[in-house]
């Protein structure tokens, strides 16, 4: 049986009517964030990703996985589609303001036009839990507050909410340039140097916050800030998928092994408290 509605509506938890309207589209938004974590495990252990509709539906709906945003943002995409939606797939990229016009394609955004436009985003992992407008300003939500920034002509930079990462990821504003999606995507899986491939990275948002793993540490961050503590073993990163990050493992055969000795690279005996992320 190929990918249906009914059974993503019940892998997210969602029993709300299907048409078109501004209230589906936040309250799918909303609990495919909640319930579909942001993972890479594929990618870390050099496994490849097929971004097919086909394969993403049978990987996180059927099989109970999350994925990384070509993944998450393909599949909800798909999904809002499938109810009548007008979605147009959009080329992000994530610390484009950083790292030039490179880092356009690492990312996929959808553009939903509903009462006017909107960005809907599952793929940032710490990022919106709601669309936001496509209009310049701040948007205030959940404790949340981010702000688009108008740039040159189709151009748009996104500005996490203060401590998230990435902080910032930038979108063009027209129908995306599928191979450039692809091109990118592919080196992101085969390059040994790109970030996907060296570290784990899996997260899951909450009403108020988000469970953070990178490698060995874990943060789960509210209003007050994150808590972080370090993983101790392959039996704890296998309960960690788990819960609270909501993920049904696949064979992680090797990863451990990965995730310590980047650990080990990057931060020594550094204490988990003191270890920071980003630019």
């Amino acid at each position: 049986m190929g990918p249906n509605l009914s059974q993503y509506f019940e892998r997210i938890g969602y029993n709300g009517p299907a048409e078109p309207t501004r209230a589906a589209l936040f309250a799918v938004h909303r609990r495919h964030l909640l319930s579909i974590a942001y993972e890479n495990i594929d990618v870390a252990l050099a496994r490849p990703v097929d971004h097919s509709i086909e394969a993403v539906f049978e990987k996180m709906v059927v099989r109970g996985r999350g994925g990384w945003c070509y993944e998450n943002n393909g599949l909800l995409g798909w999904a809002l589609d499938e109810m009548g939606f007008e979605v147009t797939r959009l080329v992000g990229g994530v610390m484009r303001e950083m790292r030039g016009d490179e880092a356009f394609g690492n990312h996929l955004v959808l553009r939903v036009d509903c009462d006017g436009p909107w960005i809907a985003d599952a793929g940032l992992g710490d990022a919106i839990l709601e669309p936001i407008p496509l209009a310049e300003g701040t948007n205030d939500h959940a404790g949340r507050s981010y702000r688009l920034e108008k740039l040159d002509g189709a151009e748009w930079r996104f500005h996490n909410r203060t401590g998230a990462a990435p902080p910032s990821s930038d979108l063009i504003d027209a129908p995306a340039d599928e191979a450039r999606l692809k091109s990118v995507g592919d080196e992101l899986q085969q390059d040994p140097e790109s970030m996907f491939r060296q570290n784990l990275i899996c997260q899951l948002m909450t009403e108020d916050g988000a469970h953070v793993l990178i490698g060995r540490v874990l943060t789960n961050t509210g209003p007050d800030g994150g808590a972080k503590r370090l993983l101790d073993s392959e039996a704890e990163l296998l309960e960690t998928l788990k819960d609270p990050l909501r993920i049904n493992p696949p064979d992680i055969t090797g990863l451990w092994d990965h995730v310590v000795a980047r650990h080990q690279e990057l931060f020594g005996d550094t204490p988990a408290e003191e270890i920071t992320f980003g630019p």
